[in-house]
């Protein structure tokens, strides 16, 4: 069986995986699209050495910033992962955000060739024109240039619009999708505090380093939290104002992970207790008993 643990950001995902594996002699895989790379830390909340306990953990810290890393890429290594820790008579536990790079692990997903192409030149509007333009029948909403972006690529290396593209539920793995959440006003709290912990940790330095070293890759461009910095260090902004942006960016991105996951996976949901968060821990074992008697 893979258990999935799954919710925005700011929930208790590590926390909770850390405990699961305990339980079920897991290791875990990261879900994380922005937790492949090097020295992308702080703003990813990556998980530290002292939070893994011991618990094997895989595909964090596996890119450069400079390189070149995709869904499809994902979609091999995770499977490899699967079947490796599977064949140690251990559970697999993936844990992360990113339900793209779920989703594509997990069901029968068939990846064509996927384009590079640079839209920076581009606004949200006219790129979202552009999209129209090759594929009038999209459905992908205009303020979310991630997936217009990835729309775009897919029609210029296929030649075909990205609505034509088959879909797919099949799942190719016995799992159970495990989601945190909370009220929607905590968790922008959550949020909020999260980001003036990170400052607190060493954000501004870290994204100093990142500025610094000129290189503008998807790496670098696609977290929340380097780039919306780089204005105060070009001077052009202040750094309250930056800091305000990686927290509003944060809670839309956290709105845009919600859709996805209620729309694209069988998510069983759970409302954290964090006055308590041993009582969750304890719910959502007892539902895993429950459904898989395990």
């Amino acid at each position: 069986m893979v258990i999935i643990v799954l919710g925005p950001t700011a929930v208790g995902k590590t926390k909770l995986s850390i405990e699961l594996a305990k339980k079920y002699n897991g290791e875990i895989i990261n879900a994380d699209s922005t937790q492949i790379y090097h020295d992308l830390n702080i703003a990813t909340a990556k998980i530290t050495k002292k939070e893994m306990q011991n618990i094997p953990h895989h595909l964090f810290d596996i890119k450069d910033i400079k390189d070149d890393y995709n869904v499809f890429n994902y979609q091999k290594d995770c499977r490899d992962k699967i079947n490796e820790i599977m064949k140690k008579n251990k559970t697999p536990i993936l844990v992360g955000g990113t339900g793209l790079y779920i989703k594509a692990a997990l069901y029968d997903y068939d990846f064509k060739k996927e384009g590079h192409y640079d839209f920076r030149k581009y606004s949200d509007e006219k790129l979202y024109q552009k999209l129209l333009q090759v594929d009038p029948n999209s459905n992908i909403h205009p303020n979310n240039r991630k997936r217009i972006e990835r729309a775009l690529n897919y029609y210029y290396a296929n030649k075909e619009p990205f609505s034509n593209k088959k879909k797919t539920d099949k799942i190719l793995y016995d799992a159970i999708f495990i989601g945190l959440t909370t009220d929607r006003k905590l968790l922008y709290e959550k949020i909020n505090k999260r980001v003036d912990q990170m400052v607190t940790n060493g954000l501004i330095i870290e994204a100093k380093q990142i500025y610094d070293s000129n290189i503008r890759t998807k790496a670098v461009l696609t977290p929340i939290g380097y780039k919306e910095l780089f204005p105060y260090f070009e001077k052009k902004d202040t750094l309250d104002n930056c800091l305000n942006k990686i927290k509003q960016n944060s809670r839309k991105y956290a709105k845009r992970q919600y859709t996805f996951f209620n729309h694209q996976l069988p998510v069983k949901w759970f409302k954290v207790d964090f006055d308590d968060f041993n009582k969750t821990i304890e719910e959502v074992i007892e539902y895993i008993k429950d459904v898989k008697h395990f």
